[in-house]
């Protein structure tokens, strides 16, 4: 799709716009009483990139900038798509497992686990027509996962005393409080293959869609007739 079309350009303001309201409201609203503050938990980690990536799709449409970000986009979508599995799979088996003791306002709520994510996986698989640089793109992902966990295990664990499991205290979401260290890596070996896996999901999608958005070919006309002579 054209990035330039209008109808385009005020589609990604309104993607840039909310990432951005909820993205401040997050940073000056959300509790600091803990050790990474809000940026202990990957949700607020998808709604940052949300945010940066919806700031470069709309400077492309924009024409402030001619790289496209399609690896950016294609980490964003699938991302936010894994915190939306992850958090409505735990939700709905109980919601305490991802909230604790925390209340989360509902818009709030639902921008993050849905409509956000949303909105960045249109733009990433229909207008942007991202999920064709496949070796970055994983990478990235693969960095993703191990920077979380990293920052998981070696900084929001040692330094918060809740949540308090039956094994450990600290970790940002309930649950992994009651893993062993090793039931953990693999949890985390996990959601890497999670990720990958959305990955190739959505490059195969994204490429049907590319398939059925190009124009048909004409075909040529027959040797002898009035318009191949022009």
């Amino acid at each position: 799709m054209d990035p330039f079309f209008r109808p385009v350009l005020v589609y990604r303001w309104i993607v840039f716009l909310l990432a951005a309201s909820f993205a401040v409201y997050q940073i000056f609203t959300a509790s600091y009483d803990g050790a990474g503050g809000p940026f202990r938990y990957l949700t607020n980690w998808a709604l940052l990139l949300s945010f940066y990536s919806a700031s470069r799709m709309l400077a492309v449409s924009e024409g402030r900038i001619t790289r496209p970000h399609l690896v950016t986009a294609s980490v964003t979508a699938v991302l936010n798509a894994m915190v939306v599995i992850r958090y409505w799979r735990l939700y709905l088996q109980d919601p305490s497992l991802v909230s604790g003791s925390r209340e989360i306002d509902w818009v709030l709520d639902y921008y993050l686990h849905l409509v956000g994510p949303l909105l960045q996986l249109i733009d990433a698989m229909i207008i942007a027509r991202a999920f064709r640089r496949h070796v970055p793109a994983l990478g990235a992902l693969l960095a993703l996962v191990l920077a979380y966990a990293a920052w998981a295990e070696l900084f929001v664990g040692p330094l918060n005393r809740t949540p308090i499991g039956s094994v450990t205290s600290g970790l940002p979401y309930p649950f992994l409080n009651d893993m062993e260290a090793q039931a953990r890596a693999i949890f985390y070996c996990i959601n890497l293959a999670v990720a990958w896996i959305l990955y190739v999901i959505f490059a195969v999608l994204a490429a049907g869609v590319r398939r059925l958005s190009r124009p048909p070919i004409k075909p040529s006309d027959p040797p002898g007739s009035p318009d191949s002579a022009r």
